[in-house]
């Protein structure tokens, strides 16, 4: 299993790429939820409010997940996958029954 995280402007953001992604049978399950960032960015340190949106997938999903991403926005952002480990076998499986 995998969790993409990315960082979003808001949570209209978060909702509309969620909603694609699950449509797209790319994931089972998103979750977002709104911080506070601080960056340096052109040499210049800003603070601002960004949503995270947290998507569970499986291995090799990456690249499909990342273009809908960059066809939503128009901005420099984060985009990570993380390896999960181990997780809990009913959301495993239901996991594997959504996410080919």
């Amino acid at each position: 299993m995998k969790i993409i995280y990315t960082t979003l402007n808001n949570q209209q953001e978060a909702e509309k790429i969620g909603r694609k992604i699950l449509e797209k049978k790319l994931a089972n399950c998103v979750n977002f939820f709104p911080i506070t960032c601080i960056y340096n960015y052109a040499n210049k340190i800003s603070q601002e409010a960004e949503v995270v949106l947290l998507i569970k997938t499986q291995e090799g999903k990456f690249l499909e997940i990342e273009q809908i991403i960059k066809g939503e926005i128009n901005y420099d952002n984060f985009i990570g996958e993380l390896e999960v480990k181990q997780v809990n076998s009913n959301f495993e499986s239901w996991l594997q029954s959504i996410v080919k």
